[in-house]
């Protein structure tokens, strides 16, 4: 699925900048702060309270234009649009970011609209009051996120998804209705790492209605206010904590029931031995099959 990137549910990453700070259990092991630290001679120099975000390269952020002029061969090829999870080793809404930096990004994305920005973060309470800052900065004051007020009268990008990562229960219940709340072509939930069971239940809720026809027939509908999408996977890496396969199964059979696409990325470093123990075995040999098959649900183009 990957095109410019090692990440199995999206086709590009793009980083443009580089540097976070810990938020919850989930992040532990940052993979992304160990990267950090190898390239700064074993000091993740732009990781924690006060340390400076490092803006990537020009020509680094020139790439989703070349990916967005290539949109009509790589559709033809592949069925959908292209897919860009945007700071994988950052965090879009990270307040120790200079606020004209998302907007430059608001700026990228709004001239790249044959590519879907998938904006994944740990901190999906900044979100509202930063998109509403960073679109209004790009827009030169013509737009708000929120203008209008409310989930369907407001401005916002037609090719920007917002996910929340969740790791545990506490978060779920935390997040998800901050995320339900925003604005967003798509909103998705990244339970990686996952580390214990959790019930999305709340929020795969389908409300039935009834609406009135002219030769007195009754037409059934629903309206869905639910994540458009979960992607489940273990930990990896160093000091990885293991994923207990009915955690994940359990997600499956949830987003099965609702209708919503599923995706499992990863067992981990971990694998589940004789039904009892688990042995760590690698995040390669652990593979990504869940029951004997890969789950690669993605929503619709």
């Amino acid at each position: 699925m990957a095109e410019n990137s090692p990440i199995e549910w999206t086709h590009h990453t793009f980083n443009p900048w580089e540097g976070c700070q810990k938020t919850g259990p989930g992040c532990e092991h940052c993979y992304a702060e160990a990267r950090n630290a190898r390239f700064g001679a074993g000091l993740a120099v732009n990781w924690g309270p006060g340390a400076p975000r490092r803006r990537t390269s020009a020509a680094n952020w020139r790439k989703p234009l070349a990916w967005n002029a290539k949109h009509e061969a790589f559709f033809a090829a592949h069925g959908c649009r292209q897919r860009v999870f945007c700071a994988s080793l950052a965090d879009v809404f990270d307040n120790a970011v200079d606020s004209a930096w998302r907007a430059d990004l608001l700026r990228s994305i709004m001239s790249t609209p044959n590519l879907d920005w998938l904006l994944l973060t740990k901190r999906i309470g900044n979100a509202p009051a930063m998109l509403d800052e960073a679109v209004f900065s790009a827009t030169k004051g013509w737009f708000k996120w929120r203008s209008g007020g409310g989930r369907y009268g407001g401005y916002y990008l037609k090719n920007i998804w917002i996910g929340a990562t969740i790791c545990n229960q506490e978060e779920a219940d935390r997040d998800i209705p901050k995320l339900l709340r925003l604005p967003a072509a798509k909103r998705f939930l990244s339970l990686e790492p996952l580390l214990g069971a959790v019930d999305l239940s709340p929020w795969l809720n389908i409300v039935e209605y009834e609406e009135g026809a002219p030769w007195g027939r009754r037409n059934i509908g629903h309206l869905r206010d639910m994540p458009d999408w979960v992607i489940v996977g273990g930990e990896s890496g160093p000091g990885a904590r293991p994923m207990h396969p009915d955690w994940a199964r359990s997600l499956r059979d949830q987003c099965q029931g609702a209708g919503v696409p599923f995706f499992f990325k990863q067992w981990g470093q971990w694998r589940q031995h004789a039904g009892k123990t688990f042995i760590e075995v690698g995040k390669k040999a652990a593979g990504r099959l869940l029951d004997g098959r890969e789950w690669n649900q993605v929503p619709a183009c």
